[in-house]
């Protein structure tokens, strides 16, 4: 990135580009170019498999990639309070379309998540990760700051409306992220220890509650321990192009995993990219990832606002699940699930819910002095 701003340049880009986090910025912007990379890999021979046009799902993901770099860095220049109105805004918004989900939503696979709007489908899912670590956090930080606000009560049942809806539709694998979310927050609140002691009891609880509830949990447990209990062809045949792609891969375009993997573009796609480009290009997408995270948690180590604290590493915990769910999945290290791997897989309410709440780590990470200060 060039610059042209000064230290002394007072304008909203000026105090913009010398208090955002550029290495973030930096970071995430080379894993978006590895995403374009691999969905130009990827889909093409999904798109022929299903008799549409080679470049279908390139052109629908490029169509995203300008306007969610767009809105990440757009987002990046809000002060917390304007963060924290956005963030109640859009939770309404995407509770909202979250309870039209089972009466209006197309179901795909057994499951009705996504809703058209405007010949457009759009995942709500996707965007109440965000809005609601935000608007969490800013509970959590309000309670413990002014006794006598009901901030925990808030927090947890916005969180249980939320699981609610969630587990309508069904996505086990959502409602898990959203309960990590809470729970971080509620940890770094200050936690009691009788809390603790329930939600340790209250974790193998709910995954033998899911097992015994949702047929799609319990296939897919059964097929990770015991693969010859169902289809586990998906994560067979990934597992396979990591190994024909070894250290430095086949090649770009010589990769055969594609022409077969139903979810090649989205939820296997780094098989994709192991098999063509090798362990090499996993290991930069690990590290990308990694350095996101810590980079994050790092620049909150000095910080003295709570809310910041509580949001950010709420952000940060659903970006980073995220990928370790989807990555873990690929390599048969946990039972499969169908979770996009972030600015990498195919999607479009993925990329820009994603873009929003890094964004938001953007805006809430930067360095605050004067009247951006005041205004956090």
């Amino acid at each position: 990135m060039s610059v042209t701003f000064g230290r002394t340049d007072t304008s909203v880009l000026g105090r913009w580009w010398w208090t955002v986090d550029r290495w973030t910025i930096a970071a995430l912007l080379l894993l978006i170019a590895v995403g374009a990379l691999l969905t130009m890999a990827a889909s093409p021979a999904v798109a022929e498999r299903i008799g549409a046009q080679s470049f279908h799902f390139v052109r629908r993901q490029f169509v995203f990639l300008a306007p969610a770099v767009i809105l990440m860095l757009g987002i990046s220049l809000l002060t917390p309070k304007q963060i924290r109105r956005t963030a109640v805004i859009g939770l309404l918004i995407s509770l909202l379309l979250l309870a039209l989900v089972p009466l209006l939503g197309a179901e795909v696979k057994g499951a009705r998540r996504w809703l058209s709007l405007g010949g457009l489908s759009v995942q709500p899912s996707e965007f109440v990760k965000p809005f609601f670590t935000v608007v969490a956090g800013w509970m959590f930080a309000s309670a413990r700051l002014e006794p006598g606000f009901p901030g925990r009560i808030i927090a947890t049942g916005l969180f249980g409306l939320t699981a609610l809806l969630l587990l309508v539709q069904p996505d086990v694998g959502q409602t898990v992220i959203l309960a990590s979310i809470w729970a971080v927050q509620f940890f770094l609140a200050g936690l009691p220890l009788i809390w603790l002691a329930v939600l340790g009891m209250a974790a193998p609880v709910g995954a033998v509650v899911a097992y015994q509830f949702f047929p799609h949990v319990q296939s897919r447990v059964d097929r990770f321990l015991d693969p010859s209990a169902g289809d586990a062809y998906q994560v067979t045949t990934a597992l396979s192009a990591f190994r024909n792609g070894g250290l430095f891969g086949r090649g770009p375009g010589e990769g055969k995993v594609k022409l077969v993997l139903p979810d090649a573009h989205t939820d296997f796609i780094l098989a994709v990219g192991g098999e063509e480009f090798g362990l090499l290009l996993c290991l930069l997408v690990v590290a990308l990832f990694a350095f996101i995270v810590l980079r994050g948690l790092s620049r909150l180590v000095k910080e003295d606002n709570l809310f910041v604290v509580l949001a950010t590493a709420g952000l940060l915990v659903q970006f980073g699940m995220q990928a370790i769910i989807n990555m873990a999945s690929t390599l048969r290290l946990m039972p499969a699930k169908g979770m996009t791997l972030p600015f990498i897989s195919y999607g479009g309410s993925s990329m820009l819910a994603l873009a929003l709440g890094m964004g938001m780590v953007l805006a809430l990470t930067r360095t605050r002095y004067g009247r951006e200060g005041l205004d956090a």
